[in-house]
């Protein structure tokens, strides 16, 4: 039996130096030397097939069977595809571009647009093509695997950069004087539990964090609902994780406990609050229960509160988002949230160089979700809508405050 080795070590080191004339040519010189069997032989070791090896060898035995400056006879070599069947690529573009190209009825339009996908559709319009002729003439044509981009934000409001331009104005009058502002949302619900987790993390190599393979919920954990408080002013966060439901009722608490331990002593002076919030949500503009329980806290505060809601479409440019949100997902990232004691620990342990530092408390208390408020309790809400915009734009004085500004 014929000793492959020597012939593998020989060929991978010099066959990357060569052309396909070459290649062939070592090819077939080793086959002669290793006498019968030689070919096949050759082809295991190489990967070179026996026809070419047998073509390498008549080009040994024919001497100038080539120009020395050509690696194939005249001709040689198969055409294209493209070329041999020229309604090859149209019919290919009409399926992967079909409101550009095509029919926009393609069954494609509908379907996953992979590479066996394509071969199944294409051998159907009458081309044999295999998945790796499709790649390339994919990446021929500048098309690449590519994900989704979030770049439309939906419809948007005529008044849209007005608002902003609103907010900026009372948000920017209120730190000058010296008065609380916060930005405030609900973070995205997260499973607690051995739950995969976005984002890697640098681990012994071959040991990653094991996890459930599905996402389903585990009764007796629940979901961690966390709601932020951004102190605009001191660059610091309170975060309320819930147990339950996100209702308006457990919003406003969230906002009463950074109050009751922060924001008190931060604000000692305080004469009024100025909240910006997402126009929707358990703090929507349009949730009466929001309503409803600012103006309890105002009564139990003694000041005035003033709230100015993003407009539609706008969510992701509220401060908390890039300020609080997004670092406690990179501060978590690739941990399971394994019970709410390790989500608290996390979110407390979020900090930047920018001197973000941020407060975690659990909230146990059970929030109802459905609860109605009557058209009775609306108006006894001692509320001042602003001229522009009121329904974004208003404020909330306690209920024992003898004064009603027009605007504000």
């Amino acid at each position: 039996m014929i000793d492959q080795t020597p012939i593998r070590a020989r060929f991978a080191s010099l066959s990357p130096h060569l052309d396909e004339r070459e290649r062939r040519l070592l090819a077939a010189t080793e086959a002669r030397l290793a006498g019968y069997g030689g070919i096949a032989a050759v082809a295991r070791a190489t990967g070179v097939a026996a026809s070419t090896i047998g073509r390498g060898l008549r080009d040994l035995a024919t001497e100038g069977s080539l120009e020395p400056d050509r690696v194939r006879r005249p001709g040689g070599g198969r055409r294209p595809l493209t070329v041999r069947d020229p309604r090859l690529l149209p019919a290919l573009l009409s399926l992967v571009e079909p409101n550009e190209r095509g029919d926009p009825m393609s069954p494609l339009r509908w379907t996953c647009k992979s590479l066996r996908r394509l071969v199944d559709e294409m051998a159907a319009l009458g081309h044999k093509v295999s998945r790796t002729v499709i790649g390339q003439l994919l990446r021929m044509e500048k098309f690449s695997l590519q994900g989704n981009s979030k770049i439309e934000e939906g419809g948007t409001h005529e008044d849209r950069d007005a608002q902003f331009q609103h907010i900026n104005q009372s948000v920017s009058a209120a730190m000058a004087a010296n008065q609380p502002v916060i930005s405030v949302d609900t973070k995205k619900k997260e499973l607690v539990g051995r739950f995969k987790n976005n984002g890697r993390e640098w681990r012994p190599q071959g040991s990653p964090e094991e996890v459930r393979v599905h996402d389903f919920l585990i009764k007796e954990l629940g979901r961690a609902v966390p709601y932020g408080i951004y102190d605009l002013a001191a660059n610091a966060g309170w975060v309320s994780v819930g147990m339950n439901h996100d209702t308006a009722a457990f919003a406003v608490n969230a906002i009463r406990r950074w109050w009751q331990e922060i924001g008190h002593l931060r604000y000692p002076e305080a004469e009024y609050l100025t909240i910006t919030a997402d126009g929707g949500g358990s703090n929507g503009s349009r949730v009466k229960l929001w309503k409803r329980e600012l103006q309890a806290l105002a009564d139990e505060l003694g000041i005035k509160i003033a709230v100015h809601h993003l407009p539609p479409g706008t969510s992701k440019w509220n401060r908390i988002e890039h300020r609080l949100f997004s670092f406690i997902s990179m501060n978590w990232r690739a941990t399971p949230l394994v019970s709410y004691r390790v989500i608290v620990d996390l979110i407390s342990a979020t900090t930047t160089k920018a001197g973000l530092t941020v407060r975690c408390e659990l909230d146990p208390a059970f929030y109802p979700k459905g609860i109605a408020v009557s058209d009775e309790e609306m108006a006894a809400i001692n509320i001042v809508r602003n001229q522009f915009h009121g329904e974004w734009n208003y404020t909330i004085y306690p209920r024992n405050h003898s004064d009603r500004a027009v605007n504000t």
